[in-house]
């Protein structure tokens, strides 16, 4: 792969709140770089971000970005 390669990103936007949920929800919205409602994060679509991203589908929604 060459240096100026286009690396493809997913956006996420949290949408709901990580109170009255588990603990590991909550620290997977931060490492997805989310703490706060309508907050937008903008990652490397890798595998791992994808499986954190499946584990909180129910506070974060993808954004489509045109």
């Amino acid at each position: 792969m060459s240096n100026n390669a286009t690396v493809k990103t997913v956006t996420v936007e949290q949408i709901g709140s990580p109170i009255r949920r588990p603990d590991v929800q909550e620290k997977t919205l931060i490492g997805l770089g989310l703490n706060k409602r309508h907050r937008r994060s903008t990652l490397e679509d890798t595998p791992a971000v994808r499986g954190m991203i499946a584990k909180v589908a129910h506070l974060v929604r993808i954004v489509e970005e045109n």
